[in-house]
């Protein structure tokens, strides 16, 4: 055996044993190595579907300085993956966030972590896979000739449903197959980001560097491509605009959810965490650039342009089999993060079915005996993905007043459900860090391969203040008509939160599923841990 291989061989048997002093055996097949691993982090994170997403918004907020914007996510998030590494080490463990935060703080804590973390993840792989609806229809018509209506629900629903149903399929055939397709989706991602960004540079870029510093009039309401007035403040948009890329960068904690399949994982995963943020960002950056520096005309004309059109007006520059192939990389870049999402949100569900957490645990569980995947999680989760995606036939066709809440008339009750698909990741996130700051405060010393040393605790408290200064800039309420309306809907963000909240605490306090946690909290290196929790 090489010195490599028995290197991974030695990490595997520390896993394992230390999976085993968590009271748990292994189930799943470690069969990922770090790029594997990397990959579906990375293709969760996936700045192709951020970029050709909420590029439009940035854009339109921002202007073109909006690309700077980019550090402060990528900085604040890297200080989370720390963290999370960290943690991630210590409990390679898979359910991610769940665990931590119940080996961390107590059962109780670690249950509703684990509660708004799936749930997001479920909502995530429904406001994907409907993401990807527009560029299908537009390569069916180039191709096929086809006239899909990309509005239309049912359209929605049955080119969703029947991507769902080909994701479901491969991760149930095991976890080298979902590791494959992530793994290609990164050659996808990096054509799609450097490469596009190469060939509309030989094409000619329209401005000057000097350009990507620019607001081209977008922080005034005369000149603004959404009409939306910062009075001239570039604080006031830039507080609006960081939401784009701050939408962006998460997905790479998905490395910890899958920990149980990873080689080496206590000493991998932390590193595919950090790679994920560093490389996502990377490619984020120099895709963003790309497409500023690629807008034909000047001013807050050329912007208005870009914005009316979205990117599709900037690539349309390029000969039409350029655009069809990009068109392919997105929608499988798409297809490839949700992919992963699943992936990762199907490990959470076994996780906490293995702690008695969930109804029908013994039935979610279930590992398959052949492909050793949690099979009943996958096909438990596509269906409830699929029936959030029913919400697209929810659209009032006018506003809805509900005491001091206004529902916009003509918005799905989808979109309304996705809010939470980024506001649930950062509480989650946040709730997770302020876990890792608690342990702490108890005495708690990391003895994985990966640690913060003495730098542990102001890493900490750095990612905390982070990610709860974001927490209140996605939520925050200021109106349909403010231009914060663009990110969120006034109260409707809060409300979707609140709803989960009360269902999760109904559902807490009637099945007290924090007693099946006890019989799983045990920490072998950590002797008074169980008594600390009790």
């Amino acid at each position: 055996m090489s010195e490599q291989g028995a290197h991974a061989g030695i990490g595997d048997d520390t896993d394992d044993a230390r999976l085993a002093s968590l009271g748990y055996q292994p189930q799943l097949r470690r069969v990922l190595g770090l790029f594997a691993n990397f990959s579906v982090a990375f293709t969760y994170l996936s700045p192709m579907v951020g970029i050709y997403s909420l590029f439009v918004l940035g854009l339109g907020t921002g202007g073109p300085a909006y690309i700077w914007l980019n550090f402060i996510p990528i900085i604040g998030m890297l200080l989370v993956a720390l963290v999370f590494g960290e943690l991630a080490s210590h409990y390679p463990v898979a359910g991610a966030l769940y665990q931590y935060s119940k080996f961390s703080v107590g059962p109780g804590y670690g249950w509703f972590v684990g509660w708004f973390y799936g749930l997001a993840l479920l909502i995530t792989v429904a406001a994907v896979d409907t993401g990807v609806v527009a560029y299908f229809a537009a390569l069916t018509h180039n191709w096929f000739g086809w006239s899909l209506d990309p509005a239309d629900h049912f359209t929605i629903l049955w080119i969703t449903v029947g991507l769902l149903l080909i994701q479901t399929v491969l991760n149930i055939t095991g976890a080298q197959v979902m590791g494959r397709v992530a793994q290609f989706g990164v050659y996808v991602e990096i054509v799609g980001t450097f490469g596009i960004a190469i060939i509309l540079g030989i094409h000619g870029f329209h401005h000057g560097l000097g350009y990507l510093f620019s607001t081209q009039g977008q922080t005034h309401a005369a000149t603004n491509a959404l009409g939306l007035d910062f009075h001239g403040s570039w604080l006031a948009a830039g507080l609006i605009a960081v939401l784009a890329p701050v939408y962006i960068y998460y997905g790479f904690e998905s490395a910890g959810d899958i920990s149980e399949e990873t080689k080496d994982a206590g000493r991998q995963v932390p590193r595919a965490m950090r790679l994920a943020v560093i490389w996502g960002g990377i490619g984020s950056i120099v895709l963003t650039a790309a497409l500023l520096l690629a807008i034909p005309g000047d001013g807050a004309k050329g912007v208005g342009d870009a914005v009316s059109g979205g990117v599709p007006s900037i690539l349309a520059q390029l000969p039409s089999g350029v655009q069809d192939f990009l068109l392919l990389m997105i929608i499988f870049a798409f297809f490839s993060c949700g992919t992963s999402i699943q992936g990762a949100g199907s490990r959470l569900a076994f996780s906490y079915a293995r702690d008695d957490a969930l109804p029908g645990s013994a039935w979610i569980r279930h590992v398959h005996p052949r492909f050793r995947t949690p099979i009943n999680a996958l096909i438990a989760g596509a269906v409830v993905s699929a029936l959030f995606v029913l919400l697209v036939f929810a659209s009032p066709a006018h506003d809805k007043h509900i005491w001091f809440i206004t529902y916009p008339g003509g918005v799905n009750a989808l979109v309304a459900l996705v809010s939470f698909g980024v506001s649930g990741i950062y509480l989650s996130f946040l709730l997770t860090v302020v876990a890792a700051a608690v342990a702490r405060s108890r005495g708690w010393v990391p003895e994985g391969r990966f640690t913060l040393g003495r730098w542990g605790t102001l890493v900490t408290w750095a990612a905390l203040i982070y990610l709860g200064l974001m927490l209140v800039n996605v939520v925050l309420p200021t109106g349909l008509t403010s231009p914060r309306a663009y990110f969120n809907l006034d109260w409707i963000t809060l409300l979707v939160m609140f709803v989960i909240t009360v269902v999760g605490a109904i559902y807490f306090f009637l099945a007290r599923p924090d007693r099946g946690l006890r019989r799983h909290i045990h920490d072998e290196a950590e002797p008074s841990g169980a008594e600390r929790h009790h």
